[in-house]
């Protein structure tokens, strides 16, 4: 693979985006979500900073993003990564690009806690996040039945993890 560059996402790359997201939610391991909702309610979704995309010769093959975990202001410095990569680039790297320039950008941004929320079996976005410091914090059982895919009508479990900034909120 070709040098992987990382960028701010653009509303330009909302179909780039939405579609790699379908891929992760057509997989069954990625998210609740059925399906990926219009550019303009996931942007309303997300922090407007700290969106990203990952591009190899000018395609996109992955992209990260936060978002609030709670309107209320004690909560203002703690949000939830999402990071989504090409089906065809997974293993090569795109993933560890985007985590390392996403951790930054929060902490530029006075993020302290950032939280993932992982079904269990997605094995290597829990390798991901643990290489850049999430710890596990615990399992919530049963919070969630799957509405689709190859999970569609079962009680599904999430690992709960977080990192803390060593600079902000300290």
């Amino acid at each position: 693979m070709s040098d992987i560059g990382v960028r701010p996402m653009q509303d330009n790359d909302a179909a780039a985006v939405l579609r790699i997201y379908q891929a992760g939610i057509d997989t069954g391991n990625a998210t609740f979500e059925s399906s990926a909702p219009r550019w303009e309610v996931w942007t309303a979704g997300h922090l407007d900073h700290s969106r990203l995309v990952a591009a190899v010769d000018g395609e996109v093959v992955g992209w990260a993003a936060l978002a609030p975990v709670s309107r209320r202001n004690v909560y203002s410095g703690v949000a939830e990564v999402s990071i989504y990569v090409d089906t065809g680039s997974t293993g090569r790297g795109v993933g560890s690009v985007l985590m390392a320039e996403l951790v930054a950008q929060a902490e530029e941004n006075r993020i302290w806690t950032l939280q993932a929320s992982l079904f269990e079996e997605n094995v290597a976005s829990a390798a991901l996040h643990a290489r850049y410091g999430f710890r596990l914090v615990g399992r919530r059982e049963r919070i969630g039945l799957m509405p689709h895919g190859p999970f569609a009508r079962h009680w599904r479990d999430t690992l709960l993890l977080e990192r803390r900034s060593a600079r902000v909120g300290n």
